[in-house]
Parts: structure tokens; C-alpha cells; sequence
């Protein structure tokens, strides 16, 4: 068993049972998250899902990483990034036999997004039926003007060695 806390700082840290830190996990995409509000997984625990105080929902592929947590090797990869409200998202659930992901703000809609891609279904009262199977369009909320963000493999940042550290010149 493992058990995700999400934290002030938009870190999501991952504890055993025994009380010790497993992994700590900071959003890499380029949207700032601000401080993170809610967590879910799918059923299979295979996602991890994140709701932010600025609106954001955060996905990570946690799969291979649950399935054997002390190789280093299986990483937790985060898959996707996108911004589902202007408020703070309050609460949120992975409905995984439609594949979508149901969103509630502070500001007091509920919406309905693609959970692969962030794409945008529309909201809860609106006077059009939901499309459920059309994932060719990409609309947005007339509120929300940011795509959604896939991160790819290979855009994540290459760890750097710094060659000059700094030092302290007390004469200076």
C-alpha cells in the first residue's frame, strides 16, 4: 500500500505504511500549478491525478513505479497537464470506462475533459448533449484559454553538472 499527500508547495510526496517518504514528485510542465488541492488514481491505480489551487489538473503515469517501487530504474513519468477551471478545483474523479475526468471549482462549474488529452467535453447544464466519443476537436471553456500540455519523453529536463560553483570572495 502506498499513500500520496498532496502538499502547499505542489509537491506530491508517496509514503509505505511505515511512515517513510518513497518519492517525492514536483509537476515538470510548464504550467505553474500552484499549491495542489486534490488527489485521485483510476481504479487500477495506473494514474495519478492532481488538482491545483490555480485551476490546473496534473496527470502522472504511476504504474511501472507501484509495481516495483525500489528499482530506481521505473520512474514515475508525468503524462499531461492542463488548466480545467480559474479557481481553485475543489474536488474530481477518473471515470475510467468513458475515459474522462469530471472537474468541480470554486467558481462553481463541473466539467467534463478527456482523460488521455485534457481535451474539453463542456459542463454540467449545459443545453447541447455531451460527445463523448468526438476527441477530433479541440475546444476549450470560454473561461480557459491554455491547451492542454502532453509532456513527451524526451522534453524532460537533462540533469546538469555545474562545472564552476559558485564560491565565496570574501576580498569582494
Amino acid at each position: 500500500p502506498v499513500l500520496a499527500s498532496a502538499h502547499e508547495s505542489g509537491c506530491i510526496c508517496l509514503w509505505n505504511i511505515q511512515g517513510n517518504i518513497m518519492k517525492e514528485l514536483l509537476p515538470f510542465s510548464e504550467c505553474s500549478s500552484g499549491p495542489l488541492t486534490v488527489l485521485c488514481t483510476d481504479i487500477s491505480t495506473k494514474i495519478l491525478l492532481a488538482g491545483s489551487k490555480k485551476g490546473h489538473i496534473i496527470c502522472w503515469n504511476i504504474d511501472s513505479f507501484l509495481e516495483d517501487p525500489q528499482n530506481n530504474k521505473n520512474q514515475i513519468k508525468e503524462k499531461l497537464c492542463w488548466r480545467a477551471h480559474t479557481t481553485e478545483v475543489v474536488d474530481f474523479f477518473h471515470e475510467e470506462e468513458k475515459n474522462v475526468v469530471v472537474t468541480a471549482s470554486t467558481d462553481g462549474s463541473v466539467r467534463i475533459w478527456h482523460a488521455e488529452n485534457g481535451y474539453y467535453f463542456g459542463y454540467f447544464g449545459q443545453s447541447r448533449k455531451f460527445e463523448l466519443s468526438d476527441t477530433s476537436r479541440l475546444i476549450l471553456p470560454p473561461d480557459v484559454n491554455n491547451f492542454p500540455a502532453i509532456i513527451r519523453e524526451e522534453s524532460k529536463p537533462v540533469e546538469k553538472k555545474v562545472e564552476y560553483p559558485l564560491m565565496l570572495d570574501r576580498d569582494k
